[in-house]
């Protein structure tokens, strides 16, 4: 059911993992991280908590799914940017 959320918004799946269960506390020390990562990074903070949850830890491959979210974050915010500019000099 998650996934179905993260395909529509990253955001709306880390609510509903923050409101059902208690994934996203084991996964980080503080309340913080993951109140960040909502507004700023909602792939990398998904794919974490779920690399987390497999495995009680991030090791190995799953360093790469996480650094692959991050990069799909990163090119949002590119994306995001240059349509920006393209609006702006139309």
């Amino acid at each position: 059911m998650v996934l179905l959320f993260a395909l529509v918004s990253p955001r709306l799946a880390l609510f509903v993992l923050w409101l059902f269960t208690d994934l996203l506390s084991r996964s980080f020390e503080s309340w913080l991280v993951p109140l960040l990562g909502f507004f700023l990074l909602p792939w990398t903070t998904l794919a974490y908590a779920a690399m987390w949850a497999s495995s009680d830890g991030v090791n190995g491959f799953e360093w790469f799914i996480v650094v692959l979210a991050f990069l799909v974050d990163i090119g949002a915010f590119a994306g995001s940017g240059s349509s920006r500019r393209r609006q702006a000099s139309a």
